[in-house]
This record gives C-alpha cells, structure tokens and sequence, in this order.
C-alpha cells in the first residue's frame, strides 16, 4: 500500500489527476479500462482532467461505472452522474462508455475478464467504509463479485439513495455493484479520502482488523494500491502508518 498525505483538498485533486491521467495515457497505444467514482470527491481532480481530455485523441480508453441506481423515474443515478461530472466535460464518447446495470450484472465480471481486465478502479470512502455499493453490513464476506444490494438495509442507506435519486419515491428495492472480488482483480486502485468525517473510517480501513464490517479494509491487501488523504481525514493515523 502506497499513502500519500496531502495538505489539503486542492492537493489531493491535483494529485489525484496525475494519477489518473498517467493511466488514461496508455490509451495511445493500448486498450485501458478504468472505472471512476462519482461524488463530491473527485469533482476538484475532474476539473483539471477535463479541458486535457478534451484536446486528445484516447479511442482506446474505456470507462466502466463501479456500481447503480436504477431509479424508478427510468433514470440512472450512477451514469447520469457521470455523465454530468466526468463524460461531458471531458468529452467522451458513447462508444467508450461501458454500461454496468441490473439487467448484466450476473454475467459482468466474465465480461470484464473478456475485456482484458479493469487496469484502475478509482474510488472513494463511504462514512460507513463502504467502496463501490459495498455497504457496511452487505456482505457476509469477501468472495462476492458483481451484485445486487437491498435499499432498505438500513435507514442510513435509504437516505443516501433518496440524496442520489432525487427524492425516496426514486429509490429502487435493489441496486447494483462491482464486489469486493471484482474490485481486487483490477490491476490498481486508488482511494480518495477528504475531510475530517472520514478520519475514523480511514483509520478503520488502515489500521482495523480486515473484516466485512468495514468493507474497505480489504482494499490494503491489494498489490498495488495507492491511498490519498489530505490532512484531515489522515489525522488519526499512527505515526507507523503514516510513515510505514
């Protein structure tokens, strides 16, 4: 595990960005699949990507959505977020958009096998120590690939749709995710973590027991993981991890 602690929000954007365009690159001479994140997060990173990739040519690079919400309005809720923070600023293509939805989900990860395999999954921290739609308190273990998770799990995670559906009349009963055993087959992964809210999970996530019920956790056994944390969320860290 690589952990880069950044000043600030500003920093960790930026960072964030050479991270990502350094794997959109190889787009020039080879198939890339990257799969991002939407949310508050990324918006400072996507806002230095953008006015880059509006001015190359990647054919090559494909864009896969981690998880959705296949709102009841008929609507999107992961891809039409997307859409709106990464895909029309950046000027992407139809073509390179890669759909992950309710009714392909029992047979994606064998798709993205046949794909060559997700080169960069990158993600952000969920309050819970959720990644992807991998809820605290979804998952009995680890060997789940791509699934189905229920709404109603708890009240928390009904408000959080509601927020990302526009309303709870928009909720879904279920929504779909990449699992755990989706996510640790992709050659690298990036986390994102701001803000002292997160300082908690991220110590959890860093330093806890790896256990489902911090479904993060399991990301720091991957290969070749890199963690970034502005000041904020990394200031409950050991000094050992920090510098470790």
């Amino acid at each position: 595990m690589k952990l880069n602690i950044v000043e600030n929000y500003g920093e960790l954007s930026r960072l964030a960005a050479l991270q990502l365009l350094a794997v959109l690159a190889q787009g020039c001479e080879k198939r890339v699949n990257v799969s991002i994140t939407g949310g508050a997060t990324p918006a400072g990173a996507y806002e230095y990507v953008s006015p880059l990739l509006r001015g190359l040519e990647l054919p090559n690079v494909h864009y896969y959505n981690f998880d959705e919400i296949p709102m009841k309005n008929g609507g999107k809720a992961t891809l039409d977020s997307l859409r709106e923070l990464f895909f029309e600023p950046c000027g992407i293509r139809e073509v390179q958009i890669e759909t992950f939805d309710e009714h392909n989900y029992r047979t994606y990860d064998q798709k993205l096998r046949a794909d060559g395999g997700l080169d960069l999954v990158l993600m952000g921290l969920g309050g819970d120590g959720h990644f992807c739609g991998n809820i605290a308190g979804s998952l009995a273990d680890f060997g789940v690939g791509c699934h189905t998770v229920d709404s109603d799990l708890n009240e928390w995670l009904m408000g959080l749709l509601a927020d990302a559906c526009g309303g709870s009349e928009n909720v879904p009963d279920q929504f779909v995710t990449f699992g755990p055993a989706t996510v640790m087959e992709a050659k690298k992964l990036i986390l994102i973590v701001s803000g002292e809210k997160k300082a908690e999970i991220l110590k959890k996530a860093l330093e806890g027991p790896v256990t489902p019920e911090v479904p993060a956790s399991v990301l720091r056994l991957h290969p070749d993981i890199t963690v970034i944390a502005d000041r904020a969320a990394a200031s409950r860290l050991k000094e050992e991890t920090i510098h470790g």
